[in-house]
């Protein structure tokens, strides 16, 4: 009983798919790049804090200034948040747009209610006469926690732009890569706040 022998590939169709195979490859790496430029950018604000965080001026210390319990719940807010989202990227790979879109409703409110709670801190804080020019501390702490906050904004409005594509097309495995990259942008933002919540709420409630 003779074998069937596969059929080749047509030479335009292999091409393509090796030229949209490359192309995914350097977006990737490209956006990992851009990351690493990011995580320079979050270096050197950690740095400057570090320096600074004693230099209050006679203003108040970040042991008298920050409430622990409340920056535990933006904590937890978007620990939840990167979870959420990882379960869509999974569902996306699934192609469950219904479940797609469910999980970045879900990660999108997180968000927002996340940055509404970091303003609200920051308004009060100025309410209370202890904006960025009180001293070095507070223009070292609300430059970093200024810069993670607007990184959010950023996340949450590619979000929104994802969610109305999401809505009008299909979900491909073109969807599904950008989708990706916002997984990894918005894990990378959650990672940064873990940092932040160590290094400025937690050790600073302590007075460390």
């Amino acid at each position: 009983m003779s074998q069937q022998v596969a059929e080749p590939m047509p030479t335009a169709k292999l091409k393509r798919m090796i030229e949209k195979r490359d192309s995914d490859s350097k977006t990737l790496f490209g956006f990992w790049v851009y990351l690493m430029t990011d995580c320079v950018l979050f270096a050197s604000l950690f740095a400057t804090y570090a320096v600074l965080h004693n230099n209050t001026f006679g203003g108040p210390s970040a042991a008298k200034l920050f409430d622990l319990h409340y920056a535990l719940i933006e904590t937890l807010l978007l620990l939840v948040s990167s979870f959420t989202c990882g379960l869509g990227i999974l569902a996306a790979r699934t192609l469950k747009k219904a479940h797609v879109m469910a999980w970045l409703g879900v990660t999108f409110v997180l968000g927002v209610t996340f940055l509404v709670m970091e303003v609200s801190e920051f308004h009060k804080f100025i309410r209370m006469h202890d904006s960025y020019r009180r001293s070095g501390f507070l223009s070292s702490y609300f430059t970093l926690v200024g810069t993670h906050g607007l990184h959010i904004t950023i996340g949450l409005l590619w979000l929104a732009v994802m969610f109305v594509r999401l809505i009008k097309a299909p979900l491909n495995r073109t969807t599904t890569r950008q989708l990706t990259l916002f997984s990894l942008f918005w894990h990378f933002l959650d990672v940064i706040w873990i940092f932040i919540f160590t290094i400025v709420y937690l050790m600073g409630g302590i007075g460390v």
